[in-house]
């Protein structure tokens, strides 16, 4: 399998999925602005979508969008639990997760790091996306992660989402129970390592 990513960007989620579930992969990196992959080719040939992340499969087939693509890391092996199996109560569970991170979280970031957002329009989704770590930090009270004391895929998804936070400045001091959680993420092995890969910090 081949991940196409970009340092930091959203692709951190299946990156960290992909070294949790200790799956065989390659990282091709991709520069979003110019829509050029490190030797410079197009990345629009790859993915006509022009985001990241995408997975190039062994068959040939490319899958995007990031909710699908680490489930589909979590069915390849099925033995790390890094989903609940197929169709129980548990998988939709941890589907809702997912689908709540990519739409009330990642949709309300993401805008910020737009250079021509005015200021009034990043306070805007800033407050938003600050509503949703507070119901986060509630619901995590008690919990090691999102879905009990397993790790998931989702948990990745939203630990990519507080690193954003984090770069945006947000202020999370009040919100103890999701920065000891976000620290417990960040202490995983396979998690480190993704970091380090992408070049976000230096190995130890």
């Amino acid at each position: 399998m081949k991940l196409y990513y970009s340092p930091g960007a959203c692709s951190l989620s299946p990156h960290i999925a992909l070294l949790e579930a200790g799956l065989p992969y390659d990282l091709v990196k991709v520069d979003l602005r110019a829509k050029k992959l490190e030797n410079g080719d197009d990345f629009l040939k790859v993915n006509p979508k022009g985001q990241v992340p995408a997975l190039a499969l062994d068959s040939g087939e490319l899958v995007t969008e990031g909710p699908v693509i680490v489930q589909m890391i979590a069915d390849k092996a099925a033995d790390k639990h890094l989903a609940p199996a197929r169709d129980s109560a548990e998988r939709y569970k941890l589907q809702e997760w997912l689908t709540y991170i990519n739409s009330e979280l990642h949709k309300n970031i993401g805008p910020m790091f737009s250079p021509v957002l005015s200021d009034d329009a990043k306070a805007f989704f800033k407050d938003r996306a600050m509503g949703k770590f507070k119901y986060l930090d509630g619901q995590l009270a008690g919990r090691n992660y999102l879905m009990g004391k397993q790790f998931t895929v989702a948990d990745g998804y939203l630990f990519t989402m507080l690193s954003w936070a984090e770069r945006m400045k947000f202020d999370m001091s009040a919100l103890p129970t999701l920065l000891a959680y976000q620290a417990r993420v960040a202490a995983r092995p396979k998690v480190r390592e993704a970091l380090v890969k992408e070049g976000l910090i230096k190995a130890a």
